[in-house]
């Protein structure tokens, strides 16, 4: 059974347009746009494999992990997991102390 509290304080992609929107006293359209580009311009800096920092809040990083052997949960046997390069978020001071 889901926790109902958690499941209230997720706050979804509408939602943080609408925030932004109220917050910047801008038009949902314009923070829209705000928030898209934001995501287009993180996504593009790492598949250059380039690195995304804002001092306080976090950064966005990639890192290669390796080829390795895994087991398929439901049978047992051994699998190839292919590599791949995964996305790593380290969150900044000020994020981390306004969460703990």
């Amino acid at each position: 059974m889901f926790n109902q509290q958690l499941i209230t304080n997720i706050m979804n992609k509408s939602e943080l347009i609408d925030a932004i929107a109220a917050d910047a006293g801008i038009t949902k359209a314009a923070a829209k746009l705000a928030l898209e580009s934001f995501l287009g311009n993180v996504g593009s800096t790492l598949k250059k494999g380039g690195r995304v920092s804002l001092v306080g809040f976090g950064s966005w990083s990639v890192s290669k992990r390796a080829a390795r052997d895994g087991r398929n949960p439901q049978t047992g046997k051994t699998i190839k997991i292919s590599a791949k390069n995964v996305v790593k978020f380290k969150a900044g001071a000020e994020l981390d102390g306004a969460v703990n």
